[in-house]
């Protein structure tokens, strides 16, 4: 077998031990197992087809890709492995063997809740470094950069991963691979070749995803989003962040909106983005451990036993060419349905005196778990009365504004107790029915 011109060190079944498969989809399998010289768990990515095909090439541009990125922001890889996995018969697999990322993807803490908003910020700058980067030093263009793309290690720092659709920024290879929601719209051209701002434009999506916890254009077909963005210059919906007092956000908005411009020329190279994103994180430093600490704990408190791997398919997986390179979403930390279908948590089955009960009674880790606390704000209206509201945004920590909101909570009586339940229903329907389980 040739190896890539960045060679990767050839890793066989005898360095590796107590194979786990944690996760599958189009391309193959992702296992989990044991490096015995380096005593650490690694991430095995296998290719479902044998050597020689065109999957096993497209591991090996990964791979070189991956060891030609050398960067704290993109994920190591420690070589590629050949040989007869566990359970999967004689044949001779190919794969790449990776560093293990505890926490999964971006994809998967983005559909448990949004970032509080130093972590948000840190993230959208760590993901600016790695792509920085990849166009500065290893001239590479990513062309798949996507929230399942950027994993989350122990300490939810990101990590860009998924270099099978890389070309290099002097490549002439006709782009054939990305996902539809984060793709350019100049690139459903059929003559389109890939530039770095290709990348840009997708850096802005995931900035919208990133503030508003979300995906954008959901349930839409491929021809409805190729009109959206490229027949009528549509974007995500951005009234939500407008309506965010964070301070930073309107910078961020201000970059999203840059990037993701409709003239491929206009969109800013990541180091100008990252003047924005490193300013923006720089004024929230001191709010990162707490952010941190609150979404593992949140992880935690939802996921008593090892989480699965699967990929949830996605009606925007289909990039505008023929392309299957599916990516594994490991881990899947929560479920992403809507509140509604929560039976546990549905506020029409409780009575005012319940929701009154319950949120005094879980008054110590509602202080501690939500992050959602402006949103919920909002959704009180005019229940929240002006003064309230300003010195709740005053505070530096969601923690500190719960308990400022729990001032008013108690001044407000049965109604507003009430009325702040159903918020928790609508904006933290995870942690809603996590605590309802315990309170029960």
């Amino acid at each position: 077998m040739a190896l890539p011109s960045h060679k990767a060190k050839l890793i066989e079944d005898e360095s590796l031990e107590d194979w786990q498969l944690i996760g599958s989809g189009g391309f193959g399998q992702v296992y989990k197992a044991r490096y015995k010289t380096l005593k650490i768990d690694v991430a095995i990515k296998l290719s479902r087809y044998c050597e020689g095909s065109i999957r096993d090439e497209a591991l090996q541009r990964e791979a070189s890709h991956l060891v030609k990125a050398d960067s704290p922001f993109v994920l190591q890889v420690f070589g590629l492995y050949q040989g007869c996995p566990p359970d999967m018969g004689s044949d001779m697999q190919m794969g790449i063997v990776m560093e293990f990322m505890e926490r999964g993807t971006l994809r998967s803490l983005l559909q448990l809740c949004r970032p509080p908003w130093p972590l948000a910020f840190r993230l959208a700058h760590q993901v600016a470094l790695g792509m920085n980067f990849l166009h500065e030093i290893a001239h590479l263009l990513h062309t798949d950069l996507k929230p399942s793309n950027v994993l989350l290690d122990q300490s939810l720092n990101a990590k860009l991963a998924d270099f099978g659709l890389s070309n290099s920024s002097t490549d002439t290879t006709v782009l054939e691979g990305g996902t539809l929601a984060y793709t350019a719209p100049e690139a459903f051209a059929e003559t389109y070749q890939p530039v770095p701002a290709y990348d840009i434009y997708s850096y802005g999506i995931l900035l919208w995803s990133i503030l508003t916890g979300k995906e954008p254009y959901p349930d839409a077909n491929t021809s409805r989003v190729e009109l959206w963005t490229a027949g009528q210059n549509k974007r995500p919906p951005c009234d939500e962040i407008n309506r965010i007092q964070a301070d930073g956000i309107s910078e961020l908005a201000d970059l999203m909106v840059k990037c993701w411009d409709r003239e491929p020329s206009n969109r800013p190279p990541f180091i100008d983005c990252l003047d924005v994103t490193e300013c923006v994180y720089s004024r929230h430093k001191n709010g990162i451990r707490d952010a941190v600490n609150q979404v593992l704990m949140k992880l935690e408190s939802g996921n008593n036993h090892l989480p699965s791997y699967a990929t949830a398919p996605s009606s925007l997986s289909q990039p505008p060419a023929a392309r299957s390179n599916d990516t594994v979403d490991y881990p899947n930390f929560a479920r992403s349905e809507d509140a509604s279908t929560m039976d546990s948590v549905d506020p029409v089955k409780l009575r005012i005196e319940d929701k009154g009960k319950f949120v005094d009674t879980q008054r110590a880790k509602l202080i501690q778990l939500t992050s959602m606390v402006m949103p919920i704000i909002d959704d009180l209206g005019n229940m929240v009365h002006p003064e309230a509201y300003s010195r709740i945004e005053a505070k530096t920590t969601d923690q500190e504004k719960m308990r400022e909101l729990y001032k008013t909570l108690r001044s407000g009586g049965l109604k507003v107790k009430a009325a702040f339940y159903d918020a928790l229903c609508k904006n933290e329907p995870l942690l809603l029915e996590n605590l309802s389980k315990v309170h029960s």
